[in-house]
């Protein structure tokens, strides 16, 4: 404890900029010390048990006499897949009334973006790049959640993301960690509120603690081959987020990073999270990981894989039953693990007491607020304002959208246009499709002047479950076949029509869980059906239905118009028709790179320049792949709108700046079109001569503004040197250094449309204590004449 103790004071020491780095640790309370002593060996090691009580397709599925046999013996202490506040508040008065200490069960689920109201998936809700959007939909899936009587979702996922390849990108905030940090506090703050114990309350898990996204060749569940710097500079800041924000709990991911895997990584699980960063949530394994450290090679019998992860810091193990199986034999034959044993259940105890289950076990298992809680009018009016804000506008050559006036004979072709199934995404929890308003009925309700035909364009064919994922869920997937009579079908509707919408991408179970492809473009059918729709003549709207960036460079070459609409949840024809008719401009960035190959991943705009920085002549030798341009097919930042915007005056308070100072960046954004819009104003910055190298470019602020026509704001980001620090491991345990030098500040519209320019000097070294990406950078706006 003395340790822990003088490691905080250095770290708040240190800190130059933003908030300190964490708080005391809070001392367990009087309660749940009374609870630890009186329990036996066996109730301690029940608390760490979290069991599967169904399936994510079949709830409750699991549960029998046996298993509240051992909910009444202590055997238990948290369920999974188990919902419904009538089963839930029968679960918990067995637990409550008849164990032996009456200890309360956590119940959790994945809860990823929406419970009964589906919102857009993780990585389309970041194309918003609106943090309070975010924030509301979470708390909309805690209040719907809540009702259901759940009180633990394994969510947000923060891993970044750069290779598209690995198919849980679709769950996350994409390539960048400061837009994933601030992103992480929006998802904890909507879920938690404003406190915990509140009812409709849930507890956020920031997963995967660390280094998931970087699974080497994009292959899930693979190791991670990452510099200490690169780990504590991109995959770390968005968990600090989380820990600042005050996320209940945290999951350790399946993969290993430097052939030590994150189910038993005491270094960085007991040594940064727990003693540097002083996190006193709980921490929970991922689905049957414990016993996965067998085929880790770290462990050579169940007992030690149990006694690694405990030593590890994992203090629940999730449907692996090892703990339960296993931890009694192995503090019998190990003493020393005892004490780690109590650590972890305080920590289990504590995040009950924190949700106020020992005072209210049943304040979240309310059947008559379940029946109104759900789908409300108010819930799907945010799902469609969601959705629309996380549409991205990739290309509009000529202004084709929105749809004119004109366009009175209108053919949507490609199957996902009438696929609803999809619109739901791949972590689903009790959204339905027969929930889901699909595009084509949008359409026609939005265009009543426009006849609007259907053509499929290739055979949709659903396969028998072809995978497997770690939770124990099979999926149909579906292959798109070509079909001669489909395709000449949808030529045909193509050349009778005014305006053509190509509807293509991936069937919702192509992204996810286990979802990794070595190919991320389209579909041989879908490529035969885009390449012989775009040979009829007729203008072409792409509108893209997808989880992760797809390689679609002839699509981008050849379509005058693509509209990137992601899996958008329960409204996503009616936001798609509200976009493409011109009633809302598109406002959505990505927050991702589309490359231009699948073989041209990982990629991210965030590269060090290297000593040969890449130059289009082939002429020279430079860091580039001769057969692709050296630019994505589209940066990260990008999107357009229907109206058109200028940058001016961009201003600095001051030009020299001392490590423990500020200075405010500001610039003046205009409207020039007749059509109200937002504008995303991205802050970059760069250091350009450091004692390492540096990226080329960092996003380090990041500002949603609306604009009237002819509207001007004068927007306001304030940033400190603390936020130009790089991680230097060179020294004991490591720093956060912060350089004096000049440092390059551009703002534009996306990281390959800069705007505007200028520098200023860091005067006086320094260092800190938090991560850089995951000091959030103030900003403010103000109209101007």
């Amino acid at each position: 404890m003395l340790r822990r103790i003088l490691v905080v004071l250095a770290c708040l020491t240190l800190s130059v900029g933003g908030a300190a780095v964490a708080q005391p640790v809070e001392q367990p309370s009087q309660r749940v010390r009374d609870l630890l002593g009186r329990m036996t060996l066996d109730e301690k090691i029940g608390q760490l048990n979290q069991v599967p009580g169904g399936r994510q397709r079949a709830l409750n599925s699991r549960l029998d006499a046996a298993t509240l046999d051992r909910v009444r013996r202590g055997e238990i202490g948290s369920f999974l897949h188990v919902a419904g506040a009538a089963q839930i508040r029968e679960l918990q008065r067995v637990a409550v009334e008849e164990s032996r200490l009456g200890v309360p069960l956590l119940f959790g689920m994945d809860v990823v973006h929406g419970y009964k109201t589906l919102f857009p998936v993780p990585l389309a809700l970041a194309a918003s790049w609106d943090p309070a959007l975010v924030e509301q939909t979470a708390r909309v899936a805690a209040v719907e959640a809540t009702a259901a009587g759940l009180n633990w979702t394994f969510s947000p996922m923060v891993d970044i993301a750069r290779d598209p390849r690995w198919g849980r990108v679709v769950e996350g905030a994409g390539e960048d960690p400061y837009l994933g940090s601030i992103l992480t506090t929006a998802h904890v703050r909507g879920y938690q509120g404003s406190s915990l114990a509140d009812a409709t309350s849930i507890m956020a898990t920031a997963k995967h603690f660390v280094g998931y996204g970087a699974a080497v060749g994009g292959r899930d569940y693979d190791s991670a081959d990452i510099t200490d710097r690169t780990l504590h500079e991109v995959y770390l800041p968005p968990f600090h987020a989380a820990v600042s924000a005050g996320a209940g709990s945290m999951m350790t991911a399946f993969n290993d990073i430097a052939g030590v895997p994150l189910t038993a990584h005491p270094a960085l699980v007991r040594g940064l999270l727990r003693s540097e960063w002083n996190y006193d949530g709980l921490i929970v394994s991922d689905w049957n990981a414990i016993p996965e450290l067998l085929n880790h090679g770290i462990a050579a019998t169940p007992r030690e894989a149990g006694a690694a992860a405990l030593r590890g810091g994992v203090d629940m193990d999730m449907a692996g039953n090892l703990y339960s199986a296993e931890l009694k034999g192995a503090i019998e034959a190990d003493p020393a693990l005892l004490p780690m044993l109590d650590e972890a259940v305080i920590a289990v105890l504590t995040a009950k007491e924190r949700l106020g289950l020992f005072d209210m076990p049943y304040g979240r298992a309310d059947p008559a607020r379940e029946a109104t809680a759900m789908l409300t009018p108010e819930h799907r009016a945010l799902a469609r304002e969601a959705a629309r804000r996380s549409i991205v506008l990739l290309k509009n050559d000529g202004d084709l959208l929105p749809i004119a006036a004109t366009a009175r004979r209108i053919a949507v072709i490609g199957a996902l246009a009438e696929d609803a199934n999809s619109s739901l995404g791949s972590w689903r929890a009790q959204g339905k499709v027969e929930d889901v308003r699909p595009l084509i009925p949008a359409l026609r309700e939005a265009l009543p002047q426009a006849t609007i035909t259907y053509a499929q364009g290739y055979r949709p064919q659903v396969a028998q479950a072809i995978a497997v994922t770690a939770s124990g869920e099979g999926a149909q997937a579906v292959h798109e076949v070509s079909d001669a009579e489909a395709l000449a079908a949808a030529v045909e509707a193509a050349r009778a029509s005014d305006l053509v919408l190509l509807v293509v991408g991936e069937h919702f179970d192509r992204s996810g869980e286990a979802r990794s492809y070595t190919d991320i473009g389209l579909s041989a059918a879908q490529d035969a059906l885009a390449a012989a729709v775009l040979d009829t003549g007729k203008p072409v709207v792409v509108i893209l239905m997808n989880g992760r960036p797809l390689a679609i460079p002839e699509l981008a070459e050849r379509a005058p118009a693509i509209l990137e609409t992601w899996f958008l949840g329960v409204e996503s024809g009616p936001a798609i028709a509200d976009i493409l008719t011109g009633r809302v401009s598109p406002g959505g960035r990505l927050p991702i790179s589309f490359p231009r190959a699948s073989g041209a991943t990982p990629l991210t705009y965030a590269h060090l320049p290297t000593g040969r920085p890449a130059a289009e002549d082939l002429v020279r030798d430079t860091a580039r792949y001769r057969d692709q341009p050296i630019t994505p097919l589209f940066a990260f930042g990008h999107g357009l709108s229907y109206a058109r915007f200028e940058y001016s005056d961009l201003l600095l308070s001051q030009t020299e700046v001392v490590a423990d100072g500020q200075v405010e960046v500001s610039v003046t954004i205009r409207n020039t079109s007749a059509i109200p819009a937002d504008e995303v104003v991205q802050l970059y910055v760069r250091d350009p001569v450091a004692a390492v190298s540096r990226p080329v470019q960092e996003l380090r602020g990041f500002r949603r503004v609306a604009l009237a026509p002819g509207q001007a704001k004068r927007v306001r980001f304030t940033l400190t040197p603390a936020q130009l620090a790089y991680w230097d491991g060179t020294v004991d345990g490591g720093r956060w250094r912060i350089q004096a030098g000049d440092i390059q500040v551009m703002v534009g519209a996306s990281s390959a449309d800069i705007r505007e320019r200028t520098t200023f000097t860091i005067t006086s070294d320094g260092v800190s204590a938090i991560p850089a990406a995951a000091i959030p950078t103030p900003s403010a706006e103000e109209p101007r004449p």
